[in-house]
């Protein structure tokens, strides 16, 4: 019998719950009209696992849990479950794309520009205010992407303020992570968004 494992949401009137065995994969990718394959549970486990894990991360779960699989083989699962709309692909600036389980609701991100580290963030205020753009030029809006740049509890009590402007990305948050470009660098605009 699986372990009932909740998370909550203030977005969600009700607590999700949360998948934790080879049964509840196999269930979702069923529910997606997908075929089950170790791989895919193998995946998709592993990011449930790991939220906001890069596609090297993963791999490196997935290898330990199923032995040898060939980079081009999660490629492929990752691209076929995002499809599918059992995983969300992220990427903000200067990161390499990064994939979580959280979908079907429109939650943002925080980042931190100082290791990388990436967070879940629930809409501010009401079912969705950043849905309602000032012009939407005739686009009927069904999601916005919001990213906060920030620093993470951990590298601001490490660093002064002339260090946090730099990004340096640190192997507390980043192990593994090997293509990490520049982020942008922080607004001083003060219009609102």
């Amino acid at each position: 019998m699986s372990r009932e494992i909740f998370t909550d949401s203030r977005k969600w009137s009700i607590l999700r719950r949360v998948p934790n065995t080879s049964s509840d994969y196999e269930r979702m990718l069923r529910g997606a009209g997908l075929r089950v394959t170790r791989p895919r549970a193998a995946v998709l486990s592993a990011v449930h696992e790991h939220p906001h894990a890069d596609t090297e991360s993963i791999i490196r779960v997935v290898r330990q849990n199923l032995g040898e699989v060939s980079h081009q083989a999660v490629y492929d699962v990752l691209r076929a479950l995002t499809s599918a709309g059992l995983l969300r692909r992220i990427q903000p600036a200067g990161l390499v794309a990064r994939y979580e389980s959280r979908v079907g609701d429109n939650h943002h991100h925080v980042v931190c520009r100082s290791c990388g580290a990436i967070a879940d963030v629930d809409c501010a205020v009401g079912a969705a205010p950043c849905l309602t753009a000032a012009d939407d030029h005739g686009f009927e809006i069904d999601e916005a992407e919001v990213i906060y740049w920030a620093l993470c509890a951990e590298c601001a009590a490490g660093e002064d303020a002339a260090e946090a402007s730099a990004w340096t990305p640190s192997a507390r948050h980043q192990q593994g992570d090997t293509a990490v470009e520049e982020p942008p660098p922080r607004s001083t605009s003060t219009t609102d968004h």
